[in-house]
């Protein structure tokens, strides 16, 4: 396994309104928090904070291409971006203690903090399609080039790890510094992982480790 300390590229926040950074998810262009009642976007380049969705976002958000997809207590809610509507809502597998949320493989995945695992979900019923086993509390959860990274946090320890699928192995670990954690995890798709600060209301962009690079 491969184990190195986490390199923060740069923090975002904390935001007025904003309290705390639940879920986080990347459209594209713009980085989106949960922060319980709302659903927050900012510019990663300046980060300024651009807009606001009033919705329940007590955990995980996800992105799917043209949807939010967001854990709101024990049901997860699919989201027009545009209107802030609600378009449809699924049981979240956790029953209420659920808390990261990813989009891949045209399904979700969604983690179970003290239950240390992640389930692959149905999104049109919420039905539990696969289970990984995790051996630390799951917080996010994101997939980037076939690559599945979870984050976990316990007490003032926290990591951003990647895990076989299949397995749940540990693969790769990124240590956070002592007292930072990681509440929400998403990828850019390249070399960056958005992670959720939790209580402190801050984004941080940390280096994706690139293999063979």
């Amino acid at each position: 396994m491969n184990e190195s300390a986490a390199e923060i590229l740069r923090e975002y926040g904390p935001f007025p309104g904003a309290e705390r950074v639940n879920g986080v998810t990347f459209d594209g262009a713009k980085v989106w928090f949960a922060s319980d009642d709302k659903l927050n976007a900012v510019d990663p380049a300046s980060g300024a904070l651009v807009r606001s969705i009033e919705v329940a976002a007590h955990a995980g958000t996800a992105f799917d291409g043209q949807h939010l997809f967001q854990i709101a207590e024990d049901r997860i809610q699919k989201i027009d971006p545009d209107t802030g509507e609600v378009l449809a809502t699924i049981p979240a597998p956790g029953g209420g203690s659920d808390s990261g949320l990813a989009w891949a493989e045209g399904t979700l995945w969604v983690g179970q903090y003290r239950s240390k695992k992640i389930h692959q979900v149905d999104p049109e019923t919420g039905a539990i399609l696969r289970t990984i086993e995790s051996n630390r509390f799951v917080t996010g959860v994101t997939w980037v080039e076939g690559e599945l990274w979870h984050a976990t946090w316990e007490g003032d320890e926290a990591d951003v790890r990647r895990v076989d699928p299949e397995s749940g192995e540990v693969m790769e670990r990124l240590t956070m510094p002592a007292g930072v954690g990681v509440s929400g995890l998403e990828s850019d798709g390249a070399d960056r992982f958005f992670c959720g600060g939790g209580g402190t209301g801050k984004v941080r962009a940390v280096r994706r480790p690139r293999r063979g690079v």
